[in-house]
């Protein structure tokens, strides 16, 4: 007999029976908001202007039914909201049901990819103006399915098929398959491929990914991306570096870029130090589009640098403040992938920023 079939009291008042401890809700969320000062340097653009941005705050619901035999039932919704305005959407961000159990978890929905996640931890920055995805992946597309975004391969994808390997002495991986939805209304029939491996073994972490966007750009053509990571948790420090190669296939040609980004977290006092510089290589190949922010020809490169404070007020709320500077070369417009400031080539978008993160 199932405790959701018997009536409340009855399952209130036998607390000693498993299956009234079978099934769990949770309420999580994060709610991050920053104060900042951004402006635009080399360019016509209006300096300084003072600004509240929200770094990706979220509220959600996940839970776990236990079927028996070690299976259990998964369900997670996450929404996004926005402190600085008020507003937000429901199940925009990480939301699935599927099953967990010994030989892993799969589950349908709108979540991360396996490449997205394979090095999400080694930015200290991330879901900040000062995220790695500036620069790595082509941007950041933070829900999306296989037309409305064809440059990022740091996404969150819709309609997406997802399995999780189990760990095993500190291997585990990851697949995802985004379904050809938009057949119906796109003839090249895009969809999305997405792979990583990992081994984490004490303050070791290796990672490796691959993603493929079939007929992204157009019919019969293929995008991929692969990359390299490594962090290695020291007692007081903590390091993490991350190699990658971005493929496009255009109507005009190939497009080939690469990516490098660096990271270190110290602590220092009661908080932690943490810089980090990501570089974006010139795009190479025969290719005469732009994709994304990717180009291809001499100048088309920029480096981003940031560094700041990460102080905690208890384990849950954290006070933070950094300085991050785009500095884009003659012909390149990287912008920061979250509150974005819409620069122009050559500019260099800057921030500095004081903020305050709570986890619930």
């Amino acid at each position: 007999m199932k405790c959701y079939a018997k009536p409340l009291a009855a399952c209130l008042l036998a607390v000693a029976a498993p299956v009234c401890a079978q099934s769990s809700v949770t309420l999580y969320g994060r709610l991050n908001t920053a104060l900042e000062s951004s402006w635009i340097s080399g360019g016509p653009e209006p300096g300084s202007p003072a600004r509240m941005t929200n770094n990706r705050s979220v509220f959600g619901l996940r839970g776990t039914e236990w079927l028996g035999d070690g299976t259990s039932a998964i369900f997670q919704i996450e929404n996004g909201i926005a402190l600085n305005t008020g507003q937000g959407q429901i199940a925009s961000r990480n939301t699935r049901v599927g099953f967990d159990g010994p030989y892993g978890t799969l589950f349908l929905g709108n979540w991360h990819t396996p490449y997205t996640e394979a090095t999400l931890a080694y930015d200290p920055y991330y879901a900040t103006t000062a995220a790695y995805m500036a620069l790595l992946g082509n941007g950041s597309a933070a829900s999306t399915g296989n037309v409305e975004n064809t440059s990022s391969f740091d996404r969150r994808q819709n309609n997406s098929l997802q399995y999780r390997t189990p760990s095993w002495q500190g291997l585990s991986g990851g697949f995802a398959w985004g379904l050809p939805q938009e057949k119906m209304t796109t003839p090249r029939n895009p969809q999305l491929f997405s792979w990583s491996g990992s081994y984490d073994r004490g303050g070791l972490n290796l990672a490796l990914a691959y993603e493929l966007h079939r007929n992204y750009q157009a019919a019969n053509t293929h995008d991929d991306a692969f990359k390299m990571g490594l962090s290695y948790q020291f007692p007081t420090t903590r390091v993490a570096v991350v190699y990658e190669r971005l493929r496009y296939r255009t109507a005009s040609g190939s497009l080939t870029r690469d990516g490098y980004y660096v990271s270190i977290v110290q602590a220092l006092g009661r908080g932690s130090l943490r810089a980090a510089l990501g570089v974006a290589s010139n795009g190479r190949g025969a290719s005469t589009q732009t994709v994304g922010f990717v180009r291809s020809g001499s100048d088309t490169g920029a480096a981003q640098w940031t560094v700041g404070y990460d102080y905690p007020l208890s384990p849950r709320t954290a006070l933070y403040g950094y300085y991050s500077r785009i500095s884009n070369r003659a012909r390149a417009d990287y912008d920061f992938a979250i509150n974005s400031l819409g620069v122009t080539q050559g500019t260099s978008p800057q921030t500095l920023a004081i903020g305050l993160r709570h986890n619930f």
